[in-house]
């Protein structure tokens, strides 16, 4: 078995010229709005309440001080296979190019891992913040459709409606899609400055002591936990085949994306628990709730609403993501053709979005985000390591390929986004590394009964034997 058959980068973008029925649409703008999109949500209105009270305290600064410089190496090794290789399918298909099929199915399957187990952990972290809005509004939704049975509840119904209505959403076309995506990435960033604005006034130096109740492994703990607000730079990379000008504009949204959020991050980390006590701060909407204690409400009301919208935007562009990766992942033979079957209207692939946003509803409506979550992160970084290791293979192999980008420091910044990615997996806790290996035992049983076999390479090397 040739499992480590590669495609030619001049092979793969010669078929999204030829086979593509995505439409190009967006530009340098759309990109950085899709990153900042997919970065800013559950991340920073959720997660940076439960990572402050359960693993860092006030040192969550530094926690994403840390995933940040990861995500920032990686940042550079993607934005140079993304001016290289301007394909659908990201991380899969870079490494599809430089490491050879069976790593590219391994990393496919992890980033099946990030985006669907994303837009579920993403669209439970809206139903929490709607739930909340409607309280404030005197309507109080019962616990039975509001969480799921592992949480106390029996279905989550607001997280599934909200899958599904963002499922329709991308099946209307690319440019409508990232059309309501900067419209609603305007308002979360107005509702971030807002915080920033009213709760500054409200720090308490006292807050922050004690600085690291947990010490430097809370603060990596919490590294690895708040790594998954930094996950949607990544997705800016799955619209290549929609951009207009990729070897330019791709790299410009993830760099300027990155750098936006990470900036965000640390300002809010830092005002949030000099405002409010690390202690209090385990609820599913921290910022709200700080607002609420400095009798801020109106601020409250502007934070609910820009997290709404804020968390609608990642579910959109990771759902979209996940349905790009798959479209790649199909074109090349390894899954089913049902996946890259494109709208003749709409220039979508229709029928692997509505399976996808199904299939994401459910796991939503019926499972608890932190088990979520913790999934994502180490798919995410699996995917991380991969890639970096396969920029420095390519520019051995092939040092002449042009490349619009370059990332700088190759070996040592590819190695240095390796690294903290694994350094941050080993620092999630045993339970997850089990569901990750049972995952991806599952997907090589499918890859080598299914992928393998129907594989386009597979078919091309029988029809030259033949």
């Amino acid at each position: 078995m040739n499992l480590l058959r590669k495609k030619s980068i001049n092979k793969l973008i010669l078929e999204s010229q030829q086979k593509s029925g995505l439409k190009k649409a967006l530009g340098a703008l759309d990109l950085t709005a899709l990153g900042i999109g997919a970065i800013i949500g559950t991340g920073i209105f959720v997660l940076t309440g439960v990572a402050a009270a359960e693993y860092a305290g006030p040192a969550l600064v530094l926690s994403f001080v840390i995933s940040g410089i990861a995500c920032a190496f990686a940042a550079l090794v993607y934005a140079e296979f993304a001016s290289m290789v301007p394909v659908a399918g990201s991380a899969y298909t870079y490494s599809y190019a430089a490491l050879g099929e069976f790593f590219a199915w391994i990393i496919g399957w992890d980033l099946m891992l990030e985006y669907a187990l994303a837009c579920s952990t993403v669209a439970i972290g809206w139903s929490g913040y709607f739930v909340k809005l409607l309280q404030g509004l005197g309507v109080n939704l019962p616990a039975w459709g509001t969480l799921s049975a592992g949480s106390g509840g029996l279905v989550n119904i607001p997280a599934l409606a909200i899958a599904l209505l963002i499922t329709w959403l991308l099946s209307l076309g690319v440019k409508e899609s990232t059309r309501v995506n900067n419209i609603i990435v305007a308002v979360k960033l107005f509702a971030v400055l807002v915080f920033i604005v009213v709760a500054i006034f409200y720090v308490k130096p006292a807050n922050w002591q004690p600085f690291m109740p947990y010490g430097w492994n809370g603060v990596f703990r919490g590294a690895a936990i708040v790594f998954f607000a930094y996950i949607g730079f990544d997705a800016v990379s799955t619209a290549a085949e929609e951009v207009k000008n990729p070897q330019k504009d791709l790299p410009r949204g993830i760099i300027a994306s990155l750098i936006v959020c990470t900036v965000l991050y640390i300002i809010v980390t830092a005002i949030l628990t000099g405002a409010v006590s690390y202690t209090k701060l385990n609820v599913s909407a921290p910022i709200a709730l700080a607002l609420q204690v400095m009798h801020q409400n109106w601020a409250a009301g502007i934070i609910s609403i820009g997290a709404l919208g804020g968390i609608t935007t990642v579910l959109l562009v990771m759902l979209y993501g996940q349905t790009r990766v798959f479209y790649a992942m199909s074109r090349d033979g390894l899954l089913p053709k049902i996946f890259s079957e494109t709208h003749p209207i709409h220039k979508t692939p229709n029928k692997s979005t509505w399976l996808t946003g199904i299939i994401v509803a459910i796991v939503a409506g019926l499972t608890p985000i932190d088990v979520l979550a913790e999934m994502v992160n180490i798919g995410t970084m699996a995917a991380f390591v991969f890639v970096s290791i396969a920029v420095i293979v390519l520019r051995k192999s092939q040092p002449d390929l042009p490349r619009a980008f370059r990332c700088p420091g190759v070996p040592v910044v590819p190695l240095l986004a390796a690294l903290f990615s694994l350094f941050l997996m080993f620092k999630l806790p045993g339970a997850t590394w089990i569901r990750f290996l049972v995952w991806l035992f599952i997907g090589l049983l499918i890859y080598f009964f299914y992928g393998y076999r129907h594989s386009n390479l597979n078919k091309e090397a029988k029809a030259n034997v033949d």
